[in-house]
């Protein structure tokens, strides 16, 4: 007696929710579940350093950090400082590292890998070292400057003085990920017909013609991807914060993502810490919107 179709449809759907159950279970109980319980506890006043028990309070946290928290928008403004500059240098000097390295044939492996190295290193490493090399007394950045000047320059406080702290720390996430960027949009030359070029140079197209009228149009695409995913790694950026400045001096390189971490960890103020935590969500969210929004309309009008 042969089975249905029915039947073997019926068969095989069992089989795949059998084989799938266990990976949706662990994605719910690891994902789902304390998405749930931090969105409970964000209407919620829970303070560690008190006594007094978990108590519902609404969208008084919310409404603390929107109107009576400067340190909120003071972290979120250097988040963002970081995020608009830090990432336009690193796709300016990415591109330009692409578009040179894409002209080369035999060394262009080899210097990929080596460009590659920095993104390589964990973020804590990248941190410990530039943190010794910007020491003020024993930094060997000073020490190179000093040689350079003839000692007429003695060295110079690179994370204590306020005005260069963010600066610096824009240069490390600078040269850790830079080539992260050079990495996509080389891959994006790679994928570039040659016929395109071939026939801009016939028609007498001069090379920055070429670049805004080809390349940089079929480019966008990737590179509004390569942006957002930095976008996204600014905004939740952290180890480099902690281990070079600590937030300081003062909160002049204080994050977001660090500011709450000293809101949860430092004042144990659970039910604050969660709803600045959604407020951030919220925000990411929107960012990553705009630029897929802007991808699909590129997309659509080519």
């Amino acid at each position: 007696m042969t089975n249905s179709p029915f039947l073997d449809r019926l068969r095989k759907r069992r089989t795949a929710i059998f084989f799938a159950l266990p990976a949706v279970i662990i994605l719910l109980a690891i994902t789902v579940f304390p998405l749930i319980y931090e969105l409970r506890l964000a209407f919620m006043s829970w303070e560690l350093t008190t006594n007094a028990p978990a108590r519902f309070v609404a969208f008084q946290n919310f409404g603390k950090i929107l109107f009576h928290d400067a340190r909120f928008w003071s972290s979120l403004r250097v988040t963002m400082v970081l995020i608009v500059f830090g990432v336009g240098i690193q796709l300016t000097v990415g591109t330009g590292l692409a578009l040179l390295l894409n002209r080369l044939r035999r060394p262009r492996t080899l210097l990929v890998s080596l460009f590659l190295i920095p993104v390589m290193i964990a973020p804590v490493v990248a941190g410990f070292q530039f943190r010794m090399i910007y020491h003020d007394q024993f930094g060997p950045l000073n020490y190179l400057i000093e040689l350079a000047t003839g000692g007429r320059w003695r060295g110079f406080a690179w994370i204590a003085n306020p005005k260069i702290a963010l600066i610096a720390i824009m240069f490390t996430d600078i040269w850790q990920w830079t080539p992260f960027l050079m990495l996509i949009v080389l891959a994006g030359l790679q994928s570039v017909s040659l016929e395109l070029y071939e026939a801009a140079d016939v028609d007498g197209a001069t090379p920055w013609q070429t670049f805004w009228r080809i390349t940089l149009p079929l480019l966008l695409p990737v590179i509004i991807i390569g942006i957002l995913i930095r976008a996204m790694d600014s905004f939740k950026l952290f180890d480099i914060i902690y281990l070079v400045t600590g937030g300081g001096p003062g909160n002049v390189t204080e994050t977001i993502s660090f500011y709450t971490y000293l809101q949860g960890f430092k004042f144990f103020s659970l039910g604050y810490t969660a709803a600045m935590a959604f407020v951030q969500l919220i925000v990411i969210t929107v960012i990553a919107k705009v630029f897929i929004n802007f991808q699909k309309r590129q997309q659509e009008g080519v």
